[in-house]
């Protein structure tokens, strides 16, 4: 069984509060990227076997997701035998594009097939849960409003499926220590995200601010020059994603000409980061 597992981008990322147990309440709008994706491939096996590809994160095979979901789905349902994954890696690591809760949730909605669990949507959320916050989205895998640690998931229309997205990614990357080591709370933001939703396409994007951007851009000045730059080339929106590094770009122009003018005007450095142009809504 083969599945594409997709990355996402964050319309907003609004931190909150921070919890007694050190994690912090937020909110966000993730929004599903359909062209941008990794390949995973799982089938029952006589043993265990996982080989990976592509942009290869480093460490230990056991603490790859995709592993550590298997190993959990084992746990709770020991019916789950030996199976051969190969996974092949195009979302890049570190950029804040969600690629290994993305992997992770997809292999939980593949072995709940090949297995035949039965499990509910919910159930599947429950269980993927502790592996990583962004991983219950990747099991509903539509845009939704998000609050909570962003586990609390209201599904929202696809207003934004019409914009072209341009997707850059420095060599910079960002680990979520280093994002959270100086990052302000912003409780007055409660609930303006999702007011906006509700006003439609124009102010969800004014609304739509990452407070991760307040902390990390004086570290990493390149991100919010590479920002300033989609901005100039006419992107309507333009935000880091997530904690970063990945800075995306929407623009209304979907045409082939518009999207070359779109590319031309970004440098030659800044060019050579493009790792997706195309329609956002695209599947």
């Amino acid at each position: 069984m083969i599945t594409y597992p997709n990355c996402k981008i964050n319309l907003g990322l609004r931190v909150i509060g921070k919890r007694a147990n050190g994690y912090h309440n937020l909110e966000t709008v993730f929004y599903p990227v359909y062209g941008l994706h990794d390949t995973l491939e799982i089938a029952k096996h006589d043993h265990f076997q996982f080989m990976q590809t592509g942009h290869i994160v480093a460490g230990a095979e056991e603490d790859n997701l995709v592993v550590r979901c298997y190993r959990l789905m084992q746990s709770h349902y020991p019916q789950i035998s030996s199976v051969h994954i190969r996974l092949h890696k195009d979302i890049p690591f570190g950029a804040g594009l969600g690629g290994g809760s993305s992997d992770a949730a997809h292999t939980a909605i593949m072995l709940n097939e090949i297995f035949q669990l039965g499990l509910s949507q919910q159930k599947l959320m429950d269980i993927v849960t502790p592996l990583g916050a962004d991983c219950p989205f990747f099991i509903q895998n539509q845009p939704c409003h998000a609050k909570g640690i962003g586990d609390e998931l209201q599904p929202m229309p696809s207003l934004l499926d019409h914009f072209r997205i341009i997707i850059l990614k420095p060599e910079t990357s960002i680990s979520t220590r280093e994002a959270y080591a100086g990052i302000h709370l912003h409780p007055e933001a409660e609930g303006k995200l999702l007011q906006a939703l509700h006003k439609g396409e124009n102010a969800l994007l004014n609304e739509a601010v990452n407070d991760f951007e307040e902390t990390i851009f004086p570290l990493h000045p390149e991100l919010n020059a590479i920002k300033q730059m989609l901005l100039q080339a006419g992107a309507k929106y333009a935000a880091m994603s997530g904690s970063g590094s990945a800075i995306y770009g929407l623009f209304d122009d979907n045409s082939e000409c518009g999207a070359n003018i779109q590319l031309r005007m970004l440098n030659k450095d800044f060019a050579s980061m493009v790792i997706f142009n195309d329609t956002l809504g695209k599947r």
